[in-house]
């Protein structure tokens, strides 16, 4: 395996809350290949956008950086400056939030938007910077004459690709994505995983990308970080992680997940409610939850525990591999 291009250690980020510190992010730890496809899926406010923000030290009042690193070729980016991290973000690391019509200025045309962003981190003359505007559109397939239009003119699927296509523009080693999917139709969402899985493919880049429908990344991740109340349960190859869950959670997941092949299954949700973050208890997040929980499992909290390429955080899955 190539020399990782992302390492995140022991990451925490905390939300101030009028009950106390909220742990959005507790002791995660993985390592990205470069030209990776990381998959973090999970139930809504278990931390995966926040593991995104704090990767990309965007992260803002009321949420902070409690501790940990995040290794970017090397260089720890929780230690550099707000002027460092600018020159580092778009160039080497880009994001692609959630919603396009949020991220996008309503006021100026898209071409006017990839232009601010070349201006901000290169010398380009102006005729460099619209051939370079035409060939990022074309490579999520807008045509060029959609420079002048303003984000209300495009679809949601159009919105959502030039978002990718600015963050394409510089070219970096690592895309962020912030479930980009989530307010597309299911045909415009095969579209553009589609498109992100040929780009990644001709250009290189790495991916992590934050889901909370694992049918969007089934088929193009490489692997799959399973989150739940801040933490990593599971992380292993994406195959095996769906068709072989080994934490109680992702098991869960899998089972609220419908099948198109097959028989007929009923769908199984998971009872009960994730555990206060302010709060939590001593043994495992998910103890309250799980059907399998025992003793241990409710007072001992669980390292995650690396099995070759899997790593799972359970007490009942490290006995059955002793």
């Amino acid at each position: 395996m190539s020399e990782p291009i992302l390492r995140v250690r022991d990451l925490r980020v905390e939300y101030e809350t009028p009950s106390g510190p909220a742990q959005a992010v507790e002791d995660v730890s993985f390592d990205l290949a470069p030209g990776e496809f990381l998959a973090v899926v999970g139930e809504s406010g278990c931390g995966k956008s926040t593991l995104l923000f704090a990767i990309a030290q965007l992260l803002t009042y009321p949420a902070r950086l409690a501790g940990g690193a995040v290794l970017f070729e090397g260089v720890d980016f929780t230690s550099l400056r707000p002027e460092e991290l600018r020159a580092r973000r778009w160039r080497d690391i880009s994001v692609v939030m959630q919603s396009a019509m949020n991220a996008l200025n309503p006021t100026l045309t898209i071409g006017a938007q990839l232009a601010d962003a070349c201006r901000a981190h290169t010398e380009w003359p102006d005729e460099r910077i619209k051939e370079r505007s035409a060939e990022v559109l074309a490579m999520v397939a807008i045509d060029a004459v959609h420079l002048k239009s303003y984000p209300f003119q495009l679809s949601g699927g159009m919105r959502q690709r030039a978002l990718i296509a600015m963050a394409l523009l510089l070219e970096p080693k690592l895309v962020l994505m912030d479930e980009p999917t989530s307010a597309l139709d299911v045909v415009a969402q095969r579209s553009l995983m589609k498109q992100v899985a040929t780009l990644r493919q001709s250009l290189g880049f790495a991916v992590i990308f934050v889901t909370h429908d694992m049918s969007v990344v089934a088929h193009h991740s490489d692997r799959l970080a399973v989150m739940y109340a801040g933490e990593i349960v599971e992380l292993g190859p994406t195959g095996e992680v769906f068709h072989r869950p080994e934490h109680p959670y992702a098991k869960g997941l899998m089972e609220a997940f419908p099948s198109l092949r097959g028989e007929l299954q009923p769908l199984l949700g998971i009872a009960g409610n994730p555990p206060s973050l302010v709060n939590p208890p001593a043994g495992c997040l998910f103890a309250a939850r799980c059907s399998f929980a025992n003793d241990q499992c409710r007072t001992v909290h669980p390292e995650l525990v690396d099995y070759g390429d899997r790593a799972v955080r359970c007490h009942l899955v490290a006995e059955s591999r002793a």
